[in-house]
């Protein structure tokens, strides 16, 4: 299994291949710097080792004791953690809660501070027309975290499967020479 800062160097490697597709099928630079961004985030910020003390985990700085639960719930590479579309939606629906918990306490310490009368239902409409209006940029997100974690989990894999394949030649040649 590659180091944390092995799995940085990947996800900068890559960065071309996710770069170049994407600029060359949407022809749209926005879309192309979402995707581009967010495989950068999902890589290096939002990827599958965060249910570690890893490097990602680290990088959360003062904020990473918002991972711990996560760390304690979930185990270290599961198919929860490291698969596929359920890793990602996961930590972002983990990262969501933290926010809107944030954003619970920022709004209710500005009404209480300087009454300034925010509401859910005042926060709703905006929020809703940003979903409906941008939904093409949130399916770049998405992708672009997918990939990000894909590349994580990718590397994992090959990482193992190197390791074990040295393994068993070792084994072999320990049974030549008996």
């Amino acid at each position: 299994m590659p180091s944390g800062h092995t799995h940085d160097r990947i996800t900068f490697w890559c960065l071309p291949a996710v770069v170049i597709p994407t600029a060359l099928i949407t022809r749209s630079p926005v879309i192309t710097s979402l995707v581009s961004g967010s495989y950068l985030i999902g890589g290096l910020m939002l990827g599958p080792d965060l249910d570690i003390h890893s490097v990602q985990y680290r990088r959360w700085g003062p904020l990473r004791w918002i991972w711990l639960p996560y760390q304690i719930a979930i185990k270290h590479r599961s198919p929860i953690s490291h698969g596929p579309i359920i890793g990602t939606a996961l930590r972002v629906i983990y990262l969501s809660f933290w926010l809107a918990l944030f954003a619970l306490l920022g709004i209710e310490t500005l009404n209480r501070l300087w009454d300034a009368q925010i509401s859910w239902q005042t926060l709703r409409a905006p929020f809703r027309n940003l979903a409906q209006k941008y939904i093409i940029e949130w399916v770049a997100i998405v992708i672009g975290l997918e990939l990000g974690s894909i590349s994580h989990s990718v590397s994992d894999s090959i990482g193992s499967y190197i390791v074990s394949k040295k393994k068993r030649g070792k084994r072999r040649k320990k049974r030549r020479r008996s």
